[in-house]
């Protein structure tokens, strides 16, 4: 049984974490661990033994964890992780500040970050994943942003060292995101706030936003996000090339891909991690038989499976 340093923040044991995720699916975590503060979280992992493994985990919003659950400590942010501040056209935010609200919060102060505003999650996650849409990813506008190591020490990452590329970034194993630093477009603030209400119309009008999903399943074979333009060519999107190998709407299990917008898997109600996983997988391969085109997974999956 391993042992865990003292914390002033909530350390719990052996926790499921199907309701922390998006998905609403998954096992326990060996230990769940919510820093008080980067003090705390620093005081944490210098402490805890160098052979456990850390995973550092947003709001769930693109997250399949599996049934049999995690072999690591999972650190999860919250208050205190969450603040968010403009100086000029630059704006700071902590890793548990939603996108939507630095995207709002940056276009009353008339900055310009409004690709975030639909995408769901984290600002930790979106570094991570150099999330983007509307042709706009972080990478665009990412001046630097502040970690924890595994050994407890606080540095400082460029984009050189995070090495974005389409849905990416390369962060050691461990590391632990606490703050990032954006620089936006002056804008006027009724202007961005119009072009959000817009963009959140034409996703609630396209994508199943009531349903349990985790955002777009896979990435687009392009290499890049939809433009939202009017000449944005849907050749090589994720959705069309399911729709053409006929997995609109298939189900396993409780795991079905929406028929409103074939590269979101949807949990309709009882789906395990193993069906979700296991009709994405699906989706995959048929489209593979059917255009040669192998699809890479955008939402994370972590973990292990359910004990036979």
């Amino acid at each position: 049984m391993t042992s865990f340093p003292q914390t002033r923040g909530r350390l719990t044991p052996d926790r499921s974490l199907n309701d922390l995720t998006w998905l609403r699916v998954g096992g326990p975590a060996d230990a769940l661990f919510q820093p008080a503060d980067r003090d705390d979280l620093k005081d944490f992992l210098k402490s805890l033994d160098p052979s456990v493994a850390v995973f550092p985990m947003g709001v769930g919003s693109n997250l399949i964890v599996r049934d049999g659950g995690i072999r690591a400590v999972v650190v999860r942010m919250g208050r205190g992780f969450n603040h968010i501040e403009v100086e000029g056209t630059r704006v700071t935010a902590g890793v548990a500040a939603l996108d939507a609200h630095v995207a709002r919060r940056a276009a009353q102060a008339g900055v310009d970050l409004t690709f975030l505003r639909t995408i769901p999650g984290a600002i930790g996650g979106a570094v991570r994943m150099n999330a983007g849409c509307y042709g706009s990813y972080v990478a665009d506008h990412f001046v630097s942003a502040t970690a924890i190591t595994r050994a407890g020490e606080e540095v400082t990452l460029t984009a050189d060292d995070l090495n974005f590329q389409y849905r990416q970034s390369d962060l050691p194993e461990g590391w632990v995101i606490v703050e990032a630093v954006f620089e936006g477009v002056a804008g006027d603030p009724e202007e961005l706030d119009a072009r959000m209400t817009a963009q959140l119309k034409k996703r609630d009008e396209t994508q199943p936003t009531k349903d349990r999903t985790a955002g777009s399943t896979f990435r687009n074979p392009a290499g890049f996000s939809s433009t939202g333009k009017a000449d944005d060519s849907h050749e090589l999107k994720a959705w069309k090339v399911i729709d053409e190998a006929g997995m609109r709407g298939a189900t396993i299990g409780g795991a079905q891909m929406s028929p409103m917008h074939s590269n979101f898997l949807v949990n309709t109600g009882g789906a395990t991690a193993a069906d979700l996983e296991s009709l994405g997988e699906e989706v995959r391969k048929r489209v593979f038989q059917n255009s040669q085109i192998e699809l890479v997974w955008e939402i994370m999956r972590v973990g292990e499976p359910a004990p036979e």
